[in-house]
């Protein structure tokens, strides 16, 4: 089975969390019984399951690089301010 990275795994809800380290489980024993058609729909299930947490993941991400382009614009902005003290 495939896990998903940490950080996504850190932004799922409990629910979801649960279900997918249900599905892992169940999965896991899947392969270790060479059941691997039934894993690959489990594994699909998991792909499903933890894209909530990827667009999450994904809207911190935006959400950083619009407060640093915010930060920047004020550093330019303060710069910019002190020019016309001259």
């Amino acid at each position: 089975m495939r896990h998903c990275s940490v950080q996504v795994r850190g932004l799922l809800t409990r629910e979801e969390l649960d279900r997918y380290n249900g599905l892992i489980e169940v999965g896991s024993y899947l392969e270790d019984q060479s059941r691997y058609d039934l894993a690959y729909t489990i594994q699909k299930e998991i792909d499903l399951l933890i894209l909530p947490g990827i667009e999450r993941l994904k809207e911190k991400g935006r959400a950083r690089d619009r407060a640093t382009a915010d930060y920047l614009e004020s550093l330019r902005k303060d710069d910019n301010d002190g020019e016309d003290d001259d």
